[in-house]
């Protein structure tokens, strides 16, 4: 696991949680600082000023709005505190990596893992969720019909520093840059995640000199130039959402619970704050209580990310005319509304409590 090289945006909330745990030891880790949010053209100037949101650490009173590093670097520590407690604890934790489970059997007062086994749980937790292309429906299932192509970058020159990301609105869909830690080379290393149309796929057929082309006249100008880029991975983006996250004694969570469109970066965020809240009410309630107050407390923080993640993607597969201007309108004014701005860099560093 610790040299899975997938990238991953935590959120400060998810930081703290993680060290809360003890969990977490920041190898490779490199702190997001600003988040710099924008149109590309055909722009507009507004008489709020231009369509940017920049969101700065500094201006909430944190150090950073989250960090990015790799899958490995997050699960490897989780791992490692497992293991630890399994061995301390040999008779009631065990450990069964790589044990595929088919399903489930509810039981009088429990679930049975794969019904052909004969050990009886008083509770499945199931986190592993797969992406979207392999997963059965969960009852909230939608296409947006778009790819994301993903892979790493590195910019030179510009004015943002090395702790800045970049979310960018196109025409075609949302273009972000997540940075990465230093290498020793010059430039600034970040993760690109590239969103566009599948039925107009622009990014499939092009070469990495073509592909550096294209992203280099839809980013800001704050980003520089991007000099270098790897190879792309494509993936297919939609909704695919549980209507409840508990069925009997059988708990969702993270992406087994809803698999979300990128454009907010969330998806692991959500699944660590709903583990934290079921530990949480577990060790403080009767089962039964705490499943029941699991579903109510974690419903607020779940839907609002669902339906803000997935009104942002659906807008880019709108061709109404007038939906570019009234995003970038919508930028402008919530820059320039500064409660609500601050309101924005909370929700994204902690969810809705």
């Amino acid at each position: 696991m610790s040299t899975d090289p997938r990238t991953l945006a935590l959120s400060l909330g998810s930081v703290q949680l993680l060290r809360q745990l003890d969990a977490f030891d920041g190898r490779g880790l490199q702190p997001i600082t600003e988040v710099h949010v924008s149109q590309a053209p055909p722009g507009l100037r507004t008489p709020l000023g231009e369509p940017v949101v920049v969101l700065r650490a500094a201006d909430e009173g944190v150090s950073q709005l989250g960090a990015v590093l790799s899958y490995g670097a997050v699960v490897a520590p989780l791992q490692r505190a497992w293991l630890a407690q399994a061995a301390a604890h040999p008779g009631r934790l065990a450990t069964r990596f790589g044990q595929s489970v088919s399903g489930f059997a509810p039981m009088e007062g429990g679930v049975r893992v794969d019904e052909a086994g004969d050990e009886r749980f008083d509770l499945a937790v199931v986190a592993e969720g797969g992406v979207f292309a392999q997963q059965a429906s969960k009852g909230l299932r939608h296409s947006y019909h778009q790819t994301a192509w993903v892979g790493q970058v590195r910019r030179e020159g510009g004015t943002a520093g090395e702790g800045t990301a970049f979310e960018r609105f196109t025409r075609q869909g949302p273009v972000a840059l997540l940075p990465l830690s230093p290498d020793g080379r010059p430039g600034h290393r970040a993760a690109l995640v590239w969103c566009v149309p599948d039925a107009d796929d622009p990014v499939r057929d092009l070469d990495d000199a073509q592909r550096l082309a294209v992203l280099n006249t839809l980013l800001p100008p704050e980003a520089g130039r991007l000099v270098e880029i790897t190879p792309l991975k494509a993936f297919p983006l939609g909704l695919n959402a549980q209507p409840t996250l508990v069925d009997g004694r059988v708990v969702r969570i993270g992406n087994a619970a809803q698999t979300l469109h990128p454009v907010a970066g969330q998806g692991l965020n959500l699944g660590l704050r709903d583990a934290f809240a079921l530990v949480d009410l577990l060790a403080r309630q009767p089962l039964a209580e705490a499943l029941r107050r699991f579903e109510w407390r974690r419903g607020p923080d779940r839907w609002s990310m669902i339906l803000a993640t997935d009104f942002l993607a659906r807008s880019f597969t709108w061709q109404a005319p007038g939906l570019g201007t009234l995003r970038g309108l919508g930028l402008a004014a919530l820059q320039a509304a500064g409660p609500l701005k601050s309101a924005l860099a909370r929700q994204m560093m902690f969810g809705r409590r």
